[in-house]
Order: C-alpha cells, then structure tokens, then sequence
C-alpha cells in the first residue's frame, strides 16, 4: 500500500485523496487551519460549472470533469451539480464558444435578445448570448465535505491544524501531494504562479434560480464579469481577474472599487435583482500565466497548481490525475 501524504484540504486536495483512496493508498491529509476557514480559494456555496470553453480541448476536460462529478454524487448520495444553464455574452459571434461547442458536439444555442430577457438577462446593445443548457453551478460548500467524506469512508485521514513547513516534514510518505493553493510556494518556491485577492458581491434575487452568466471581455480575451446563483442571497457576482497580487498569510478585504463595478454591471444585465450590494467577500486566485493548470511529479513530490481562477469545476478531473502522478 503506497503512502501518500496530501497538502492542503480545499477543493484540489480533497479530489486528490478521493481519487487516491479509491485506489487503495494510504492516505492522510493536512490542512494548516480548520476545513471551513475562508483564507483561500475553496470557500463558498457556489462556483460556476460550463463546457463552454473556446478551445476544444478544454471543453473534452470539462466534460471528462463533469463524469467525476456525477460519480461523487453517486458515492456521496448529495446532489452537487444544480444545471440551471449559462449563458456567455460576447460582442460577436465569433467571439463565443460556439466554434468548440459544435466541434465536441455539445448542446447550445444562441439566444435571441427576447430569449435572453426572458430568462432575466439584458445582453449589451449588439452583443451575441449564448445558452449553454448544461450549465449552471457545483454546491461548493458541498462538494468539498463530499470529497473528504468519501475518501474517509475508505480509510483516509484528515488532520486539521496541521501545517506543513518542509516537505521533509513528511518522511514518512512514500509520495507527497502539494495542493496547497496560493501557499504552494512556501513549499515549492519555483511553481510560477501569481496570487491575488478577488472580491466577491452577493445580491438579493426572491426569484427562480437564474442561469450562471459569464460576460466576455470586449475584445473576446477572457471573461470580464460573471454572476451567478446563491442559495443565500439568490445571486453571487463578481469581476474576473480585476484583484490586486496578495500575501495568503495577510487579512484582506474587498475592494469597494470592484463592488460598485459589478453592481453597476449587475444593473444592466439582471434587472429582476436589486442590484444594492447584500454582503461581500474575498477569495484568493492563484494564476498561471496562460491559466493553465500545474500537474507534475517531481520525484516523489506531486505538484497540483489547479485553480487560475476556473479550476473549481474541473476538482474530479484533476484529483485523478494528481492520484494517476502519485501511484505511476
């Protein structure tokens, strides 16, 4: 039986010692702080689920993720995915996802400006909506006890308040997992990742649930903006990549400059919601240059850098891959 020490207990982590112990490791896991803390990138109830990605690539990896959610939820007997569609906003046609959506046969539509405000959503004068009905959002604050729940059901140890200073700490392990989100290179200093602090706005919303909501920049480089369910407050928002570089180990808070951003944006786009801010929040985004995920061994350490601000969806995936490294 091989033993596999995990770094970190948020979402990458617990995916990872899921898919470790289901395939027989011995498995401990250890998180710096208590498993509800709201230090990091883990925390919350929702995150946004999608294919609609514009290379095809990306869009086979969240289907592949999508299998893995479904699987958990079998084991976990907890509904984690509620699909209530997506909806992409773009300037142009040809800036949606449209093109990959079509090329890996993935159902969608684009939307009229009537079809769009009858589902709650004002596109920009000019602008192309695309409905992706497969979309929607993971139970964040669901997902995360599913993983770590499910892997203890078969054998796995979770220590809290167990910080990890050096790799050599665990000598004990025959293979370590890092997934220790924005503190990854306290224990692997030349992961090339930039972190930053992210603000997060919720608003009131009494209505049905509305579908998650990613607007494109104007120029079809990356999503702007985003909005999408909250089983709180009805509607949880933000603006994508718009936080400062941050120190994990300082408190933070959000940026008032960001929440008047997405309010106003929320005005234009979502009429049904009172578009005044009910409470905010921060989470931490550890990026890579081109957004791409980090997954490699080094020798008997495995490196997992999944998040650049769209990882969450892809937790099942990447707990697999980070299992398949450990156990070569």
């Amino acid at each position: 039986m091989t033993r596999v020490s995990v770094v970190g207990a948020g979402i990458m982590g617990a995916a990872a010692a899921w898919a470790l112990a289901r395939r027989g490791a011995e498995v401990t896991v250890h998180e710096q702080f208590e498993l509800d803390h709201e230090r990091g990138s883990s925390h919350g109830r929702s995150r946004i689920v999608r294919l609609s990605y514009h290379d095809p690539a990306w869009v086979r990896l969240a289907v592949e993720a999508r299998e893995g959610w479904s699987r958990l939820e079998l084991e976990s007997g907890r509904r984690l995915l509620e699909l209530y569609g997506l909806v992409e906003l773009a300037a142009s046609p040809s800036l949606t996802s449209q093109k990959a959506l079509v090329a890996e046969g993935v159902e969608h539509r684009l939307l009229s400006e009537q079809d769009a405000r009858a589902m709650g959503i004002v596109p920009a004068p000019g602008w192309t909506a695309l409905y992706e009905p497969g979309g929607g959002i993971v139970r964040a604050d669901l997902a995360r006890p599913a993983f770590l729940d499910a892997a203890c059901g078969r054998g796995a140890r979770v220590l809290t308040v167990s910080p990890v200073h050096e790799l050599e700490e665990l000598d004990a392990a025959d293979v370590v997992v890092v997934a220790a989100g924005a503190w990854v290179r306290d224990l692997v200093p030349d992961v090339d990742v930039r972190v930053t602090r992210e603000t997060v706005v919720y608003f009131h919303y009494a209505g049905p649930p509305i579908p998650s909501v990613g607007e494109l920049a104007a120029d079809g480089s990356g999503h702007a903006l985003y909005a999408l369910h909250d089983p709180v407050y009805g509607v949880k928002a933000g603006a994508h990549h718009a936080g400062g570089e941050a120190d994990p180990l300082e408190p933070g808070s959000p940026d008032e400059r960001i929440v008047e951003r997405v309010a106003a944006w929320l005005r234009e786009r979502l009429h049904a919601v009172d578009p005044e801010p009910a409470a905010t929040e921060t989470c931490l985004y550890t990026t890579t240059a081109d957004e791409s995920f980090v997954l490699e061994r080094r020798g008997r350490v495995v490196v997992v850098s999944a998040c650049s601000g769209h990882g969450f969806k892809f937790a099942p995936l990447v707990g697999e891959r980070a299992a398949e490294l450990a156990l070569a």
